[in-house]
């Protein structure tokens, strides 16, 4: 039996809608004026901004990884475009391609983002052998800020349709069987036992819903579950709005999940705060094994490339800890390596307000 159509459920996706996506689009005119960094960060949305140079964060040197970037159009969605970025090891050879031996991380962007986005994550698990998968949703990817101010708010309206959150986690499943299928160039090159999710904010919502979250409605489950999706790791997670206690709709998840946040982890608009709490309420809501990592101070964009989000000091040292920590966590569900997750932890017990494990 198919899953039950948008149609048949109104208002469903709409309340999965969760963190940015949703709050965004009550913004009043007051943000209207403003650039596109200015409104972001106004909202607490996330936008793409230019990766900062300097010294202040040590990236992954280009010669470790390589990026290819892949356009898909989904015929049984209108022709819905359906962009990515990918980073693999660099100079796989031809045998090593052959091999199957890729874990595969596929990523999805907050609001307004695009697969240019969390370059910081994907080279690293890249440089470090884990292929990762960046996508773009056209339908709430940067495109919304651009064009006039004075129709902002309907794009970003737009953005939180039902179709829109539903369509994002079909995006993951639709750009998976592109990549994996027979004959395609980096098909044979995958480990199809070893595929992980992952997102931020509205992207974070995605990878639940794909990880299994399901809601109830009129009696009917309603879950967007892709079976190959072995792990997640879910960055700023906010609550399912409007659908009551989290512990049903999440109780379906049964893969490993990785939790990052930060005490500063705030999304404020007028009339309306999501903060920290709710995260954790994400993360307790699931089923073992999981891990969660809470940093102190930090800010709700403080994990997109975004150099001067969270402070220019405590930014830097946030990333570099969050993309080690995600890269240990991979290790672990993929290799059965816990000696990285308690390494982690220790090394950084001083950046941290909380730190859980259950793995």
């Amino acid at each position: 039996m198919p899953p039950p159509t948008t149609a048949s459920h109104p208002l469903l996706a709409r309340r999965l809608l969760i963190g940015a996506a949703t709050l965004t689009a009550l913004v009043g005119l007051a943000l209207l004026t403003k650039s596109p960094a200015a409104r972001a960060q106004s909202s607490g949305a996330v936008v793409d901004a230019p990766v900062a140079t300097g010294a202040a964060f040590e990236r992954t040197a280009t010669d470790r990884y390589e990026t290819h970037y892949l356009d898909w159009i989904d015929p049984a969605r209108a022709d819905r475009p359906v962009r990515a970025k990918l980073y693999l090891p660099a100079g796989l050879t031809p045998a090593q391609a052959a091999a199957g031996k890729l874990p595969l991380v596929v990523f999805s962007h907050g609001i307004g983002g695009s697969r240019e986005g969390y370059s910081y994550l994907g080279s690293h698990w890249a440089a470090n052998g884990i292929a990762a998968l960046h996508l773009q949703h056209v339908g709430s990817d940067r495109s919304i800020w651009q064009g006039s101010p004075l129709s902002l708010l309907f794009r970003l309206q737009n953005a939180a349709r039902d179709e829109e959150a539903i369509d994002r986690a079909r995006d993951v499943s639709f750009a998976l069987d592109q990549l994996l299928r027979p004959g395609a160039a980096w098909a044979a090159a995958v480990d199809r036992s070893r595929i992980a999710m992952a997102g931020h904010s509205y992207g974070a919502n995605t990878t639940l819903l794909v990880a299994g979250a399901t809601v109830q409605r009129d009696g009917v489950p309603f879950s967007l579950r892709d079976e190959r999706v072995r792990a997640a790791i879910v960055l700023s997670a906010p609550p399912f709005y409007g659908l009551g206690s989290p512990e049903p709709i999440l109780r379906p998840v049964r893969i490993p999940t990785l939790h990052i946040t930060a005490t500063g982890d705030d999304i404020k608009i007028p009339g309306y705060n999501s903060g920290v709490e709710d995260r954790v309420d994400v993360f307790n809501a699931l089923a073992s094994p999981k891990a969660l990592a809470v940093f102190k101070d930090g800010s709700h964009s403080i994990f997109t490339d975004r150099m001067n989000a969270g402070g220019a000091d405590w930014n830097p040292r946030v990333k570099a800890a969050t993309r080690d920590l995600s890269l240990a966590f991979l290790e672990k569900v993929f290799f059965n390596r816990p000696a990285g997750v308690e390494r982690w932890a220790a090394q950084h017990q001083t950046m941290l307000a909380r730190f859980e494990k259950a793995l």
